[in-house]
């Protein structure tokens, strides 16, 4: 067994990498929190989707963004390894929150270039479908995680990203869901456009017969 870990769980999927901002309010996760910073440890939240919890990613407390009179907090985490839970614990021996023995799942960085270079460019075209700007660098080092949570993956999209082990892949899939979705998108917005020129004045083109 790798590890036990305190369990903070959410109805959402944090990728390695990714920065979360939470609002802590429940005493359990008050008295968590407080824990992970007063002995510098780490905590999980594992997502908890269709009723089970398996995977989820391990968590660190980067700072306190804002204390309450009634002990509420604000804060901001980063997100790590990607875990299974082998073994949960509704409420953990002698504290108020959950907690699981987990193992780390691996993440194999075996990235191919070709892939990348595919997976940045139909992001760009998606956001150009969108009318969205390049607001998060795109270069050369940017993983298949990065550009995960900037797509509009569901959440059931985004648990199955978070359990690929290899980067390659985690690419292929990112590809795989961006080229399903660009044509799909692009129809929706053509006819949104459609829509909002109906009933004003047009002009059209001669035709040339």
């Amino acid at each position: 067994m790798d590890n036990f870990l305190p369990l903070f769980p959410l109805k959402l999927v944090a990728f390695p990498g990714e920065q979360l901002n939470l609002h802590i309010f429940e005493e359990r996760y008050k008295q968590l929190v407080s824990e992970c910073i007063e002995e510098n440890k780490r905590f999980g939240i594992p997502a908890y989707l269709n009723n089970q919890i398996e995977c989820g990613t391990e968590m660190s407390v980067e700072r306190v963004g804002k204390t309450y009179s009634d002990g509420q907090l604000d804060i901001v985490t980063v997100a790590h390894r990607v875990f299974k839970v082998v073994e949960f614990y509704r409420v953990a021996p002698s504290k108020l929150y959950a907690g699981g023995d987990i193992i780390f799942l691996d993440n194999i960085s075996d990235v191919d270039l070709a892939k990348q270079q595919q997976m940045v460019a139909l992001t760009l075209e998606l956001f150009d479908v969108l009318s969205l700007s390049d607001n998060f660098a795109l270069g050369d080092q940017i993983s298949a995680f990065d550009i995960g949570h900037k797509i509009g993956l569901s959440n059931q999209k985004k648990y199955e990203l978070l359990q690929i082990e290899r980067e390659s892949d985690r690419q292929q899939f990112v590809i795989d869901h961006l080229e399903a979705s660009i044509p799909v998108i692009r129809d929706m917005e053509n006819a949104r456009e459609r829509i909002r020129m109906n009933g004003h004045f047009q002009k059209f083109d001669p035709l040339d017969f």
